[in-house]
């Protein structure tokens, strides 16, 4: 079968979790929710990535609505085009690869793009939301003081309050930190990969949340804004 295109995604399906807009025209870029066959959260894949998975049969089960209708050729006895749908969530058969990384003792890569989403795109100094462009990372206690790079020790900070901040302590530049910095799960972070969440999508990783989970709560008041 040849992928030509995308179909428009279901009506439905277009409510997303950040700041974009839904778009009105198809999204080659959306991604889709990979899983392993138990339901845990994986990674993203794009739309060959998912068709590919489909036609070796690695797919177990399909989830969410249809974000894809991908058309192939057309059969010279019946007439009729080919079609591929491919759901917003797909549950896939055997081990990934890197499935040892997915322990309860791992923990994620620390990237900006993670931290910021991780953070609500939020200063959590003065509080105000900033672009990506506009944030930088800050370790709570200085690397100077002997402070690591790590996901407990870094918060988004806006470049202003950074360069007050300094070397300094939240304690010793006389700042108050806003919230506490955490370390993700790996369901958690497999949304702070996510460039486009739809709803079915998001609904599906929150399950996979921490009771707990400081994440789930900044989520759920971030959808409440949007509303």
């Amino acid at each position: 079968m040849e992928y030509m295109h995308a179909s428009l995604p279901v009506e439905h399906n277009m409510l997303c979790f950040d700041d974009t807009p839904a778009l009105a025209t198809p999204d080659l870029h959306q991604q889709v929710l990979r899983t392993d066959v138990s339901g845990m959260p994986l990674e993203w894949i794009n739309h060959n990535e998912a068709a590919r998975l489909i036609c070796l049969e690695r797919v177990a089960y399909s989830l969410g609505g249809i974000i894809y209708t991908l058309r192939g050729g057309i059969n010279a006895i019946t007439g009729q085009q080919s079609t591929l749908a491919i759901n917003a969530i797909l549950a896939t058969q055997g081990q990934h690869p890197i499935s040892h990384l997915f322990s309860k003792d791992y923990t994620p890569p620390l990237s900006n793009r993670a931290l910021f989403k991780r953070d609500q795109n939020l200063c959590l100094y003065c509080g105000l939301r900033f672009q990506d462009r506009d944030l930088s990372r800050d370790h709570v206690n200085p690397v100077s003081k002997g402070g690591v790079d790590t996901w407990g020790n870094v918060v988004a900070a806006c470049k202003r309050c950074n360069n007050h901040k300094a070397g300094r302590t939240p304690e010793q530049s006389g700042m108050q930190l806003l919230a506490i910095p955490f370390v993700p799960t790996h369901a958690e972070y497999v949304y702070l990969q996510g460039r486009r969440i739809l709803a079915d999508q998001m609904d599906f990783l929150l399950t996979h949340f921490p009771r707990n989970s400081l994440l789930r709560e900044r989520v759920k008041q971030a959808a409440k804004q949007a509303d």
